[in-house]
């Protein structure tokens, strides 16, 4: 064991270990240390994956149930087990029935030859023959075929008084036997307490100790339990590349800052879409199509800051020209959540997230668009929440989410906002307690705006101003609704990333341009942000700074 776990972790299968001891003597007893950052329970589970620590072997328990192969259970396996032994027990009582009936038969015809021997002697001494004797003994004591030739064939020594005895007894025997025989077949419970009796027999007569034990598997090992779960940043560029990081990689930098390379993309490459999740989360990713596949957060592949990333066409069976217009990530799929889509011209859709639980491999229908339509935000909501949507020449709208109706997954949705001919929607929020709207502009520039600014409408308008365009701010890429603790991520179309505390950016009306968020070479364009909650070491880190 020793030696193999060395090996293991030679070839780096087996991290976190320190050191093993083998010092075992009777009793087996190996200790192996783990190293100071390391999680115990990621060590364990690899260590049950690749060493005999654990042992597992497949069994497919194929059985024919009623003429018909079929793949069962272990209860199912058990109860079409005792099924059979009541088939067995109950054809064999029949079976003993009708033995013990024909053996009674038999035994009635003894006795009424014993009661009446003299004359049956004496029918057989008068008849010419053995099927003479048979035929007036049936028509003399009205007996049947078989009593007439038990009798016929009975020796004399049957006669005595000590058989004629026996014969009663074996009698009075097989007629309680008979009735027990019959008791047993109207009875199910009788049935299978003879079971029971026959396998505690079997039990005592060859049973030993048991080996293993059964019980109900509450941790049973899956492939999440040998990664460890940590917080990552995944991007999508917009040529279909994606990735993940780990989220500490992008420290925060103060407003106003060059950021650093979160990738580096080919040629008219950008990075289109960022989110913070876990390795554990699921992730899904709605397309072009309305369609939605699912990945859970480690399937999603590990590079380093400035690597390019994997296809995504590589991990999703995407269609040809079919692309990745939204990503959400969903820790569990949870009765009273809904996702809310919205899309580019302005449409609104809330579907119940449960109806997302169970996503084929080749994608589910997500939501019906129109022509010239694309999705552009996925929302998680429970139907008590404010809808903000802002578009791309600076317009807004904020109204109840009880305004959207639930629908089918394959619904189309209801107008959210009424667009001015060439604007379109570049963001959709939720409108969180305590929180402000982040605007970010096409050349860097932003604010935050409270949110009571924003008076309740009803969907399906115009909506207000949020924004005052101008040539130096260009137009709307980014939304956001925001709190003190976010941090925000800023994603240019050369591929450089910044983050930034949220608290750091001035908060103004909604009729000002804000101020330079992030500076930026010639030809360069913001063209996406995210939000990143910050933890409480970064917290404190920055307090002290």
């Amino acid at each position: 064991m020793e030696r193999h776990i060395n090996e293991l972790m030679r070839d780096g299968k087996l991290d976190g270990i320190s050191s093993t001891k083998d010092t075992s003597s009777e009793k087996i007893n190996f200790i192996i240390n783990i190293k100071q950052n390391a999680d115990p329970h990621i060590v364990l589970n690899n260590l049950y994956k690749y060493t005999q620590m654990q042992e597992t072997y497949g069994m497919i328990m194929l059985a024919l149930v009623d003429n018909q192969p079929k793949i069962l259970n272990l209860r199912e396996m058990l109860d079409c087990y005792i099924d059979h032994q009541v088939d067995v027990i109950e054809r064999r009582t029949r079976y003993d029935l009708r033995k013990a009936e024909e053996h009674a038969h038999i035994l009635e015809g003894y006795r009424i030859a014993i009661d009446n021997i003299d004359e049956v002697v004496h029918i057989i001494r008068g008849s010419a023959s053995v099927a003479a004797a048979k035929e007036n003994l049936i028509e003399r004591f009205t007996l049947t075929e078989v009593q007439a030739t038990a009798i016929v064939q009975m020796t004399l020594g049957r006669l005595t008084g000590l058989e004629r005895d026996k014969i009663e007894e074996d009698y009075r025997k097989t007629m309680a036997d008979i009735e027990r025989f019959r008791d047993i077949l109207a009875d199910h419970s009788k049935v299978l307490s003879i079971i029971k009796e026959d396998l505690t027999r079997i039990r005592d007569r060859y049973g030993d100790d048991r080996r293993t034990e059964i019980t109900m598997v509450t941790d049973e090992l899956d492939i999440e339990d040998l990664i460890e779960e940590e917080d990552v940043v995944i991007t999508l560029t917009n040529r279909g590349y994606v990735k993940r990081v780990p989220v500490d990689t992008y420290h925060s930098q103060r407003r106003g800052g060059r950021g650093i390379t979160g990738l580096t993309t080919k040629n008219e490459d950008f990075v289109e879409h960022i989110f913070t999740t876990t390795t554990h989360s699921n992730v899904l990713f709605f397309t072009t199509r309305g369609v939605v596949y699912q990945l859970k957060g480690y399937q999603i592949p590990e590079k380093s800051r400035t690597a390019v990333g994997m296809p995504i066409v590589q991990l999703l069976p995407l269609e040809n020209g079919e692309k990745v217009t939204a990503m959400i990530p969903v820790q569990e799929f949870s009765d009273g959540k809904f996702l809310t889509f919205v899309t580019k011209n302005g449409t609104i859709k809330k579907t119940d997230l449960t109806d997302f639980a169970r996503i084929r491999t080749n994608g589910l229908r997500a939501i019906e668009l129109a022509e010239g339509d694309e999705l552009i935000r996925v929302k998680i909501t429970d139907n008590t929440q404010h809808i903000i949507i802002a578009t791309h020449d600076g317009m807004a709208v904020r109204f109840p989410e009880t305004d959207v109706r639930p629908m089918g997954r394959t619904a189309r949705g209801v107008r959210a906002i009424k667009l001015a001919p060439g604007d379109f929607v570049i963001g959709a929020s939720v409108a969180r307690e305590d929180s402000q709207l982040l605007i970010v502009t096409e050349n860097g520039y932003g604010k935050k705006t409270p949110l009571e600014e924003y008076r309740i409408q009803q969907r399906g308008g115009k909506g207000i101003y949020t924004y005052k365009i101008t040539e130096k701010t260009g137009k709307l890429v980014g939304m956001k609704a925001v709190t003190e603790r976010d941090d925000i991520m800023l994603v240019t179309s050369d591929g450089i990333v910044i983050r930034m505390h949220s608290r750091e950016i001035s908060t103004y009306s909604r009729h000002t341009q804000g101020v330079k968020l992030m500076r930026l070479d010639e030809g360069v364009q913001v063209v996406s942000i995210a939000r990143a909650e910050v933890t409480e070491e970064e917290e404190e880190e920055s307090t002290q700074q």
